[in-house]
């Protein structure tokens, strides 16, 4: 949902890399279904994992919980977004979240784009 929204709202001035330390093997559909009523369609997405070379290439690493699991490289800007885990969840519990996650990614958004509009 982070890298759906910072796309979205950055209009694609933001180059954006998803993954994960340990990835389900699909989508959540209640994301997906919350995203979509947001405008953002992210069914065609599929998860990834993590890579060192993905962490290296990022100037900001936006991690969710995956602690000693996720790359670490000195010189990049790191932050923890302590989100509740949507897994399993139904689409009425994944809305919070979801919010949360945009509120975030607009601030980030004003951090690396100042004067970008973030819908």
């Amino acid at each position: 949902m982070a890298a759906a929204y910072l796309t979205h709202l950055s209009g694609g001035r933001i180059e954006v890399r998803s993954a994960g330390s340990a990835p389900a093997h699909s989508v959540n559909p209640a994301a997906v279904e919350a995203m979509a009523e947001e405008g953002i369609d992210m069914s065609a997405e599929t998860p990834k994992v993590l890579t060192d070379e993905a962490v290296q290439d990022s100037d900001v690493v936006i991690t969710m919980g995956c602690g000693d699991a996720c790359p670490f490289y000195p010189g990049k800007r790191y932050e923890d977004w302590a989100l509740a885990d949507p897994a399993g969840k139904g689409v009425a519990s994944v809305r919070p979240i979801r919010d949360e996650i945009k509120t975030r990614t607009q601030q980030l958004i004003a951090e690396l784009l100042p004067g970008g509009a973030t819908g």
